[in-house]
């Protein structure tokens, strides 16, 4: 509740301020002979306010940045840049009487609608993004970690279809976490493969058969269709995920493509197929918060780069004006 109306106040200061700004730009513009414009003291006036709020509003970055410039609350910073760095655009409108002037004022006025445009996207994007990602990343990851994740995931793969297939003839992969003792995954990897036995013998260790259970695999023609999916739908997926170009980015196709060749399999392979499709729900929710996180992060390489261009030219406009 004290969010909500810290939000509110802030809403309805700025709200009352604005009303107020336009009332005076009313009486100022109406009683003005030659029209309002910039050099005006009204104008001046609206000009001096509308960049302070510019300048509290970068002032945010400096803060999160320089460890010693911890003043105030972060909501209450974060408040005041939204809220001041909005009402800076009206005063800035005010300030030119809704001219853009010449060339360097052109600019600016850009600039500001632009920064003032990407940081409303940005708010908005702030409270959007994260709900979705609760409600359609369930098992969210950290986002660094996603590459590691992602390969985890295919070691999973190849392990689940080894388990009835045999050896698919693939390089093992191993990095650091595993070396380390474990990985950052979305669900635990199994340590090593079952001993595996075929109707032709069995397989080398036998120490460790007389330990675990036997697997009977499949034999090569049974586990064909199996082996031509993996290849070429399945691991292709985990390798390179998109939504475009594979079935598997899609989990309606998804389940009818499982569905399809799960008719083709034993029901030994069953099992084997239904961790293959949690797998590949899983690689789907990593694309889903890969784009998620771009969406969220991304309106800061406008966003910054523009507001910073706005400070230095607005510096250099505020002496030109005054000195000339």
């Amino acid at each position: 509740m004290r969010i909500d109306r810290s939000q509110r106040a802030w809403a309805m200061g700025s709200a009352a301020l604005l009303a107020i700004s336009a009332v005076a730009y009313a009486i100022y513009a109406s009683a003005s002979a030659t029209g309002p414009h910039g050099g005006s003291f009204m104008g001046l006036v609206f000009g001096i306010v509308g960049f302070a709020f510019m300048i509290f509003a970068a002032l945010l970055g400096a803060r999160k940045r320089v460890p010693t410039w911890r003043v105030g609350r972060a909501k209450a910073w974060m408040r005041g840049h939204l809220w001041l760095g909005l009402l800076s655009l009206p005063m800035i409108l005010f300030h030119g009487g809704f001219h853009f002037g010449g060339a360097l004022t052109r600019v600016l006025m850009w600039l500001t609608i632009i920064t003032v445009a990407s940081g409303v996207y940005g708010a908005v994007l702030q409270n959007y993004v994260p709900r979705m990602m609760t409600n359609d990343v369930p098992l969210e990851t950290i986002y660094d970690e996603i590459g590691n994740v992602r390969k985890a995931l295919r070691m999973e793969a190849d392990q689940a279809v080894e388990s009835v297939c045999g050896r698919l003839g693939l390089v093992r992969e191993i990095d650091e976490g595993q070396r380390a003792g474990g990985f950052t995954a979305l669900r635990p990897i199994a340590a090593s493969a079952v001993p595996l036995r075929t109707s032709a013998g069995v397989s080398a260790g036998a120490s460790a058969v007389a330990m675990a259970p036997e697997i009977v695999l499949l034999t090569e023609e049974e586990s064909r269709p199996l082996r031509i999916f993996y290849f070429s739908e399945v691991r292709a997926f985990l390798e390179a995920p998109a939504w475009q170009w594979q079935c598997l980015g899609h989990p309606e196709r998804a389940r009818k493509a499982f569905a399809a060749v799960r008719q083709l399999m034993p029901p030994v392979a069953h099992p084997a197929l239904d961790d293959l499709l949690d797998i590949c729900d899983e690689a789907r929710q990593l694309m889903r918060q890969e784009r998620l996180h771009r969406w969220l992060h991304g309106w800061l390489l406008v966003h910054i780069p523009v507001s910073l261009a706005l400070i230095l030219l607005g510096a250099i406009h505020a002496v030109m004006a005054l000195r000339y």
